[in-house]
C-alpha cells in the first residue's frame, strides 16, 4: 500500500503531456516539417499542365463534333461523277496506271499505301494549325493524297475552319473507299493546267498519249503539276515544270520505286 501513490505519480507524469513517454521518444511521431512553399516556376508549369490538357480535351470534343455533322464519304462517288461531267468525263474510268500513281505517291503522300495510314498526317495538320493561328498567310501545304481529294470534293476553300473540315472528311473517305478508289477518284477531277482536269484529257492534251502509255517523264511532270497546276503548267512556265519534273523524279528514287540511272534517264528525254 505505500507503494501505490508513487507508481499511481509516475504514471501521471507520463501520460500528462497526452501521450506515452516512449511515444515522445519515437522520431516518427514528431510532427513532419511543414512543406516548402511552391515556387513561381512551378505554379507556371500546373497552370501550362492545365491549360494544355483543357485544350487537348476541348479540341478533341469540337473535332468530334465536327466529324458528326459532316457529309457522309458515300456522296464522294456522285460528286466525282458530277464533276466529272460537267468537263465531259465519264466516270467511272479505268484506274490511274502504276507510272503515274507512283509519281503521285511518291511527291504527294508517300505513305498512302501503308496499312496504318488515316488519310491524314498528324504531324502536317499541327504545323499548318500552328501556322494558322500564329497568323501564316496562305496554304501551308503538308496535305495528304485524301486530304486533297477531300478538299476538290466538299472544301476547295482556305482557312483553319476549311482545314479541320478536310481533315474530318479525309479520315471518312479513307475508311469508306480503297487506296486505288481514292486514287481514281482524284485522278478524275484534279486540274493538271491548260484547261485540263482529269488524268485522261491532261495525257492526250500535252502528250497526245492515253495515261497507260506515258512514260516516267510524262507521268512526273502530270503529278507534279496537280500541286500547282497554273504555276507548273509545262506550256506557259516550262522551265518551272521542268524543275517539278526533277523534283518528282527525285523522289521516285528517295521511297525506291526508281534507280537513280532511271531517274536520270527519265529527265534527259
Amino acid at each position: 500500500m505505500g507503494n501505490a501513490q508513487p507508481v499511481e505519480a509516475a504514471e501521471t507524469s507520463e501520460t500528462r503531456s497526452g501521450r506515452p513517454l516512449h511515444d515522445r521518444d519515437d522520431p516518427s511521431a514528431r510532427l513532419s516539417p511543414p512543406p516548402p512553399p511552391r515556387r513561381p516556376k512551378d505554379r507556371v508549369r500546373r497552370r501550362m499542365t492545365k491549360a494544355f490538357v483543357a485544350l487537348v480535351l476541348g479540341g478533341g470534343f469540337g473535332f468530334g463534333l465536327l466529324f458528326l455533322v459532316m457529309p457522309s464519304a458515300g456522296t464522294a462517288t456522285a460528286l466525282v461523277r458530277a464533276q466529272a461531267g460537267s468537263h465531259g468525263i465519264a466516270y467511272p474510268d479505268s484506274p490511274p496506271p502504276l507510272r503515274f500513281a507512283k509519281a503521285l505517291v511518291a511527291t504527294e503522300d508517300h505513305r498512302f499505301y501503308s496499312p496504318f495510314d488515316p488519310g491524314i498526317d498528324a504531324f502536317a495538320i499541327a504545323r499548318a494549325t500552328l501556322e494558322q493561328i500564329t497568323g501564316h498567310r496562305g496554304d501551308p501545304g503538308g496535305s495528304t493524297i485524301t486530304q486533297q481529294l477531300a478538299k476538290m470534293l466538299y472544301t476547295p476553300r482556305r482557312g483553319l475552319t476549311a482545314k479541320l473540315e478536310q481533315v474530318a472528311l479525309a479520315i471518312k473517305l479513307n475508311f469508306a473507299y480503297s487506296k486505288i478508289q481514292i486514287l481514281s477518284m482524284y485522278a478524275e477531277v484534279a486540274y493538271f493546267g491548260s484547261g485540263y482536269y482529269g488524268l485522261a484529257a491532261a495525257g492526250c492534251g500535252y502528250f497526245g498519249k492515253a495515261p497507260a502509255n506515258l512514260t516516267w517523264a510524262q507521268a512526273a511532270i502530270l503529278a507534279g503539276a496537280v500541286n500547282a497546276p497554273t504555276a507548273d503548267d509545262p506550256r506557259t512556265h516550262p522551265a518551272d515544270a521542268r524543275m517539278r519534273e526533277a523534283h518528282v523524279l527525285d523522289r521516285l528514287v528517295a521511297v525506291g520505286y526508281l534507280t537513280r540511272a532511271q531517274a536520270k534517264a527519265a529527265l534527259s528525254q
